[in-house]
């Protein structure tokens, strides 16, 4: 079977990661790079013996490359998805998927029309100890789950400059908390501020609820010196908690702490894998364009509910 020909659209801080994964794997073929810096996109085209583009639209024109990665800034992410779900390529989007769920739903709608491929860049759902944390909870190695707790926190990213923390940050945890409730939460309620940054919030601590009275805590800032990504689960038996960046995972007994060991892997690769598989085999990607869809509605009511200082009962239609 001939290789998934692919492109990555803004080389910058994350997105030369996109290039060089791509590059990897055994199932694509990276064919261009496009970034408006065209010295950055030359620079890293040639280090990988593909071509540079400065516009999207020349790129977009060709048609050996299949499926294309958006790893521009997030208000451009609308503008550059429908534009090549509109050259019939297959998308990965990295979160959020736009800058406002407004944006979202016409990008979920339109590549539903086009039938095509689309897919979130949520990371944290291919973190070996979040797969891991999953079928542990399948199992009931823990009981029944009560509560969920994560902390994304660390100084300000010099690379963000048009989403607040809740948006890069907490997006995260809202999708990663959907995903290990396997439910969508009922209410929301938040407490956002700016402490060090006028433009947009830089702290965030936000309560969903779901179903039958269970909660998620989530904590983000960009104010904390210490680098910390971590997510606890409560069950009725035992308290699991993992490390997003060493990917370790605790277990905690009434009598016993266990700490079961496993090969660190790469989330991104595991990330743009399943994304070339889901073309390749036509089946749907573990984050789907709906999933990003539904973490910015829930982002954006955590916002609404600081400002009005209430819970917000969620809708998703």
């Amino acid at each position: 079977m001939s290789k998934l020909g692919v492109a990555v659209i803004g080389a910058g801080f994350w997105g030369k990661n996109h290039v060089r994964v791509f590059s990897e794997l055994s199932g694509t073929e990276l064919l261009a790079v496009c970034d408006t810096n065209i010295v950055r996109a030359e620079s890293i085209a040639k280090q990988y013996g593909v071509k540079a583009y400065s516009d999207s639209r020349q790129l977009l024109k060709r048609a050996d490359i299949q499926a294309v990665s958006i790893c521009t800034w997030t208000t451009m992410h609308a503008s550059e998805a429908m534009r090549a779900l509109r050259a019939k390529k297959h998308v990965l989007v990295e979160k959020p998927l736009a800058n406002t769920a407004k944006e979202a739903r016409k990008i979920v709608n339109f590549a539903r029309q086009r039938d095509k491929h689309l897919m979130v860049g949520f990371i944290e759902r291919f973190n070996p100890s979040v797969q891991r944390a999953k079928a542990m909870l399948k199992g009931k190695e823990i009981g029944e789950l009560v509560s969920a707790t994560a902390k994304r926190v660390s100084q300000w990213p010099e690379r963000i400059g048009d989403v607040g923390v809740v948006k890069d940050y907490a997006i995260h945890e809202i999708d990663i908390m959907r995903k290990i409730f396997e439910v969508d939460p009922t209410t929301v309620y938040a407490k956002i501020g700016n402490l060090k940054h006028t433009k947009f919030e830089d702290y965030a601590q936000i309560m969903l609820t779901f179903e039958q009275g269970k909660t998620a805590f989530i904590e983000a800032n960009w104010l904390t010196p210490n680098r910390i990504r971590n997510l606890t689960l409560t069950g009725s038996e035992a308290i699991l908690s993992l490390d997003y960046l060493t990917q370790e995972i605790t277990v905690e007994t009434l009598d016993k702490t266990l700490k079961p060991r496993s090969e660190w892997k790469e989330p991104l690769k595991l990330e743009l894998q399943d994304f070339a598989e889901s073309i390749i085999q036509d089946k749907e990607p573990e984050a789907t364009g709906l999933d990003g869809l539904k973490a910015l509605i829930i982002a954006e009511a955590a916002i609404k509910s600081s400002k009005k200082d209430s819970a917000i009962r969620m809708r998703f239609d």
